[in-house]
């Protein structure tokens, strides 16, 4: 009898979470999910007293609904039935209602009981218990941040802007000067450690772009700084003079990869909503100032946690940190740089998280040189909404906890390498033999007083 009672009320607390919209059927049915989970669903059911197709298990049984209800009457108006017959008749769906004397005697054979029947109370108590749940999923639902579909639009936006500025095939370094690897990397990193040992006081960048020259910038400008890194097919074949004289062999070539990154980190700031509404001077100091963190963000997308390196399609265009200390740059930046983007690469972004995350980047109020920082303020502020949204709505936890300030603490990180990698950079274009395999574009982006 306890075991009865002990399922009897584990009956009950059931019940009240029942969504069905029929009460007193829903009251009528018991569902077993001990017993329910043993069975495939692929599989039909069938009722165990006239064979048709079974709804679930109904007071301990499994069921039809029509068998479930004969059932329930029966019980409760505490029925008398007499067979007409000799006792034994084979109920089936076609005829279960010819004698119902057998067919409530098959309904206590295969187990249905009593107990299990709701009384007009029960049923009153589980139809209010069943409405105050729904009004709170309400509640709950509608209290529940929702993407409006402005904020989907700005991000479709942002998708769309990235996947047309980053190939994902990495095809266009083949157009680069080649990479040549020195056989003595070591002592190459020994030799660019020691080329930053100079303690170079940071300077705030000064307006190289000409305003005229950057409103003709997103077409026939681009193409025209670029086209000194598009070499002919030619010239792709017989390595560079001077290769093998530079002490720094894999200089040209990240160079021309980092001038490609400025054009495309450009191409794809003009598609932020909003950013044209700025003037030409506060669209350049806000690109020259958040250039290498954004191109820093987009390498993560080819960063790899397996070997620490940059994968960027085929293995020539495989980068290890010791690949970029032969391009000038020391461990002080290329330390916390793959810290960076090991930490990054952990967050698992969304794709939308991370074309939010440049964004952000981009239009930063504090940057050096801009003038209508409310303006800037003002889109950066909508941009961090629409990410906060983005995470609330669609990236389940655990891994949302935090996330925002996380990515934000990203932000800072990257203040940080900017800093370093200025610091280094014109450490090496103060040095003609290194300045001259930088491109115009590089020049012109990171360059200071330098002409």
């Amino acid at each position: 009898m306890s075991q009865l009672q002990s399922s009897w009320e584990a009956h009950q607390q059931s019940m009240a979470y029942l969504p069905d919209a029929d009460m007193e059927t829903m009251a009528a049915s018991t569902s077993l999910p001990d017993l329910a989970g043993e069975f495939d669903r692929n599989v039909p059911r069938i009722c165990g007293v006239c064979g048709d197709r079974a709804t679930g298990f109904h007071f301990n049984a499994m069921t039809c609904e029509g068998c479930k209800g004969f059932f329930r009457r029966s019980m409760k108006r505490k029925a008398m039935f007499t067979c007409p017959f000799n006792g034994d008749c084979k109920i089936t769906k076609d005829n279960r209602r010819h004698c119902q004397a057998c067919r409530l005697k098959r309904c206590v054979d295969i187990g249905m009981m009593k107990e299990f029947i709701l009384t007009d109370e029960e049923v009153q108590r589980k139809r209010e218990m069943i409405l105050k749940r729904k009004e709170e999923e309400a509640l709950k639902e509608s209290l529940k941040p929702k993407l409006l579909e402005e904020q989907q639009k700005v991000i479709d936006i942002l998708l769309e802007a990235h996947r047309k500025t980053y190939d994902s095939t990495y095809s266009d370094f083949t157009k680069f000067r080649p990479p040549v690897r020195s056989k003595h990397g070591s002592a190459l990193a020994a030799h660019s450690s020691s080329v930053f040992s100079q303690d170079l006081s940071s300077e705030d960048s000064s307006d190289v772009f000409g305003s005229d020259a950057f409103s003709t910038f997103p077409e026939s400008m681009e193409q025209q700084m670029f086209s000194s890194l598009v070499l002919s097919e030619e010239n792709n074949e017989s390595p560079p003079v001077n290769v093998e004289l530079s002490p720094l062999p894999m200089l040209p070539h990240v160079a021309d990869l980092v001038s490609y990154s400025i054009q495309k980190v450009i191409s794809f700031a003009k598609m932020i909503p909003g950013f044209r509404d700025l003037t030409a001077e506060d669209q350049i100091a806000l690109l020259k100032s958040s250039a290498i963190e954004v191109i820093m963000l987009r390498s993560n997308q080819s960063f790899t946690l397996e070997d620490m390196s940059w994968t960027c399609g085929s293995p020539n265009f495989k980068y290890k940190v010791s690949d970029v200390t032969q391009a000038g740059h020391s461990m002080d930046l290329l330390e916390p740089l793959v810290k960076f983007q090991v930490g990054l690469k952990k967050l698992n972004l969304h794709e939308e998280e991370h074309v939010l995350l440049m964004a952000i980047c981009i239009l930063s109020p504090d940057r050096p040189g801009v003038q209508d920082t409310s303006l800037v303020e003002s889109i950066q502020d909508r941009l961090s909404d629409i990410l906060q949204t983005y995470i609330r709505c669609r990236h389940p936890p655990p891994g949302s906890r935090l996330l925002y300030a996380k990515m934000i603490q990203k932000l800072a990180d990257l203040r940080s390498l900017n800093e370093e990698h200025s610091k280094q950079y014109r450490c090496l274009s103060f040095q003609p033999e290194h300045s001259m395999q930088l491109t115009p574009l590089v020049l012109e982006v990171f360059g200071n007083e330098i002409s």
